[in-house]
């Protein structure tokens, strides 16, 4: 990340947002299995209750069938 090559550090950053979402879904699966509401995950996302809904809801439904 610190190559002074843009195309070496933005291939890092690109990577590190993919992990980054591959973990919130991850997490927010383990949340919701537990029966964490979507208000609780928001709240330590920092985000809104409906923006981490409207995101992760439509796949938990694909895995839950």
């Amino acid at each position: 990340a610190a190559a002074a090559d843009p195309k070496v550090g933005l291939a890092a950053v690109g990577a590190l947002r993919r992990l980054l979402e591959q973990l919130e879904a991850l997490q927010v699966d383990h949340a919701r299995a537990q029966g964490w509401s979507w208000a609780e995950i928001a709240c330590l996302l920092g985000v809104s209750k409906q923006a981490v809904h409207r995101k992760h809801a439509p796949r938990l439904r694909l895995i839950r069938g």
